[in-house]
């Protein structure tokens, strides 16, 4: 399990999902300004945002069902994001290397948190 004392330093998901965070923040920002688009941007913020929030949350979980619950909810909102990315790229709202950027590094942190879900679930 992810202890307090991991908190960002080496942890991979932790850095992968503010990083990816980040980026959904400035897309939704890009969207709004340049696009004028609202209600994807907004649903793409939600989802996006929230998947570091679930694995920060899972940092100071109660117990290994918490932590594994935590994470599958990051996964969930991972899943969810890549869904608005699809919308996003196939409305034309943003563009193939825009989406192609942005939907690669959303499938590794999937990746990832399929990896740790799996993994905690063992235990």
């Amino acid at each position: 399990m992810i202890g307090a004392g991991d908190l960002m330093g080496d942890n991979v998901i932790l850095v992968k999902s503010k990083t990816f965070a980040l980026r959904i923040i400035k897309l939704h920002q890009f969207l709004n300004a340049e696009k004028r688009e609202y209600i994807l941007s907004k649903q793409l913020l939600r989802s996006g945002t929230s998947i570091g929030a679930n694995v920060r949350e899972a940092v100071y979980a109660f117990s290994k069902k918490d932590f594994a619950t935590k994470m599958s909810i990051a996964l969930k909102e991972a899943s969810e994001t890549a869904y608005w990315l699809e919308l996003l790229f196939e409305s034309d709202y943003i563009t193939e290397p825009q989406y192609n950027h942005i939907y690669s590094d959303c499938e590794e942190v999937i990746k990832l948190l399929a990896s740790i879900v799996k993994s905690s679930k063992k235990e």
